[in-house]
C-alpha cells in the first residue's frame, strides 16, 4: 500500500485518558515523526498534534483505537507522500 502523511489533532477534555492515550500513541510509534502537546489551561482542555506517515490501514489503526476512547476528540487528515 501506498504510504501518506498527514496530521492528527487530539482534544483532550478528560485528563484521566491521557495514560490510555500515549500507550496508543506508543504502540504505533513506528508512523509517528513527531508529537507536540500544548495545554491550555484557561480552557481546561490539551491539544496534541501527531505528525504522521503510514498507508492508511496504519494511520486508521491509530486513529481508530485512539477515537473509541471517552474524554477526548480526534480528527486527521492526510496527503500521498512524495
Amino acid at each position: 500500500m501506498e504510504k501518506r502523511i498527514g496530521a492528527a489533532l487530539i482534544l483532550i477534555e478528560d485528563k484521566a485518558v491521557i495514560p490510555h492515550l500515549n500507550e496508543i500513541i506508543s504502540r504505533h510509534s513506528q508512523i509517528i515523526i513527531g508529537r507536540q502537546g500544548v495545554p491550555l489551561p484557561n480552557k481546561s482542555v490539551s491539544v496534541i498534534t501527531l505528525i504522521i506517515e503510514g498507508t492508511t490501514d496504519d494511520v486508521g489503526a491509530l486513529t481508530g483505537q485512539i477515537g473509541k476512547l471517552k474524554g477526548l476528540q480526534i480528527k486527521s487528515a492526510t496527503l500521498k507522500s512524495i
